[in-house]
């Protein structure tokens, strides 16, 4: 069952649906489980208010918000949160949707950013396979912080607009300039440095901090970065484990290169 709600010429229009096989429902559920869905529908769905939140301030517009009739029915104001085109769901419906133990009340569907084109003298975080959702997210929220504007994923890493890796970004998607499916060859493009963090080879960040900008490279979490990329190198770097573990998260590795770089030496 679908019942309109509100409607006007010029403001936006809200309808309750009840129904799980409503194709506008069933589509928003597929952008949220589904990890290349985007790539399909050329939209993005988040969810929460921090994320939705995130969205606004950085100027975006909800294609379609989403909302549960329990946080519908409050009397709080949700001007700012009205898209063009909103709908209402039964809780059990929210549920459906999210992949959180705890759904969230609201949602958005985004149109997804066009691919921006590569900036070759921008100071960049280049991702080599980097698998794990929970890290590509954390990385990106890093290189925000830090100023690393530009991410590059090379063909094989998680994708970038996936539900888990938006979520982990904590809105950090909406300041950066996102490239992926990319060949190795995009690394010859560069103007600046290209600086490959590795476990075992190369200089010591604390001795010698890479340049400002440079190209900043990740690799896989068990292999590392792979040969071809390594081969392209300027500069390898590695960080100083006095006690003794055999590496660290990726995760971690990126933010403590990010950081160093972006204060530059002492």
């Amino acid at each position: 069952m679908n019942a309109e709600l509100s409607s006007g010429r010029s403001g936006p229009r809200v309808q309750f649906i009840a129904s799980r096989d409503n194709p506008r429902y069933k589509a928003v559920k597929r952008l949220a489980q589904v990890n290349t869905e985007y790539r399909k529908q050329g939209q993005v769905w988040i969810e929460g208010d921090h994320l939705c939140r995130a969205a606004l301030a950085r100027g975006l517009r909800p294609a379609l918000a989403v909302f549960s009739e329990s946080f519908w029915a409050d009397a709080g104001d949700k001007s700012d949160f009205l898209a063009l085109e909103n709908i209402v769901i039964p809780a059990a419906m929210m549920a459906g949707i999210s992949s959180l133990s705890s759904p969230a009340p609201m949602g958005f569907v985004l149109d997804l950013p066009a691919q921006a084109p590569f900036n070759a003298g921008a100071a960049t975080v280049v991702l080599d396979r980097v698998q794990d959702a929970g890290n590509v997210g954390s990385i990106l929220r890093s290189a925000a912080a830090f100023g690393f504007h530009q991410v590059l994923a090379l063909r094989g890493t998680a994708a970038l607009w996936s539900p888990k890796v938006v979520r982990a970004g904590m809105g950090a998607h909406f300041g950066l300039r996102l490239i992926e499916d990319l060949d190795v060859d995009v690394l010859d493009g560069f103007e600046i440095p290209r600086v490959v963090t590795h476990v075992h080879e190369g200089v010591l960040l604390h001795e010698r901090t890479p340049p400002n900008p440079c190209a900043l490279v990740l690799g896989h979490e068990g292999q590392g970065v792979s040969a071809a990329v390594l081969a392209r190198a300027d500069r390898r770097v590695r960080i100083a484990q006095p006690g003794g573990e055999e590496s660290l998260n990726v995760a971690a590795a990126a933010a403590i290169c990010l950081h160093a770089i972006a204060v530059g030496p002492r």
